[in-house]
């Protein structure tokens, strides 16, 4: 198992994306921190027995994001691994989004992204090593209509994340993003099925991803496989621009 005896905290972890992380790395021998501000977390980790705990986390709050790594050391005695996955969406175009909408984005994808590493990083400098993960994203690459906040938030997130793989190097911690394209979440699949099969046919592989694909690389990411990587943005995303 490639994380056994690892302790990751997973925000954004009580459905989609995050909820398949927790399972993968539980499932390869991590100890997990479900972290969500959504209470169905507690379900989640509930399910993966004793090797996951559930802490419920406002991750735009500065203490809520300290007190959420005390909580990880306080049950698991340590921090390996941290995965930046939470993130929301407030749409709208440019001239119809209102400031609290843009607020609201950034505060959960940028600062809670700066708030949960800023509570982390201090351990695993610590320990001399470490795994930092960040989800941007392929609207925070390339932009996409209605997402000004959103694609805002995740471009910054990549810029972030280069900045901590060059601060963090001489400490042993590795810094890396994953960009998800269009993945089977239930935000997607609330949405109309003509705008579905419009975007697979924008995607060489002519499908949507799953939580499961996102997992794998996170997985990846925050294993000894990867431990020569770092500064690095991953794509999956079905190969949706080429």
């Amino acid at each position: 198992m490639r994380l056994n005896d690892k302790v990751a905290i997973i925000t954004g972890a009580a459905n989609g994306i995050g909820e398949a992380a927790a399972k993968k790395f539980v499932a390869e021998g991590a100890k997990v921190i479900v972290a969500d501000f959504d209470e169905a977390g507690a379900k989640v980790a509930e399910e993966l027995g004793d090797a996951a705990r559930f802490f419920k986390v406002n991750v735009g709050d500065e203490k809520n994001a300290q007190e959420l790594a005390q909580f990880a050391i306080d049950q698991f005695g340590t921090i390996d691994i941290l995965v930046n996955n939470a993130g929301i969406t407030r749409d709208a175009m440019l001239q119809k989004m209102t400031g609290d909408q843009f607020d609201q984005v950034i505060n959960v994808n940028l600062k809670g992204v700066f708030n949960c590493t800023q509570a982390v990083y201090p351990t695993l400098k610590e320990k001399k090593s470490g795994r930092i993960i960040n989800t941007s994203s392929v609207s925070g690459i390339y932009g996409n209509v209605g997402q000004t906040n959103y694609a805002a938030s995740k471009a910054a997130v990549v810029g972030m994340t280069k900045t901590w793989a060059k601060e963090f190097g001489r400490n042993g911690v590795t810094v890396n993003a994953v960009a998800p394209g269009f993945i089977k979440t239930a935000m997607v699949a609330a949405m109309p099925e003509k705008i579905i099969e419009q975007m697979e046919k924008t995607i060489s592989l002519q499908s949507l991803g799953n939580a499961e694909d996102i997992a794998n690389a996170y997985a990846f990411l925050a294993s000894d496989e990867a431990k020569y990587i770092t500064g690095h943005v991953l794509h999956v995303d079905g190969g949706i621009m080429m």
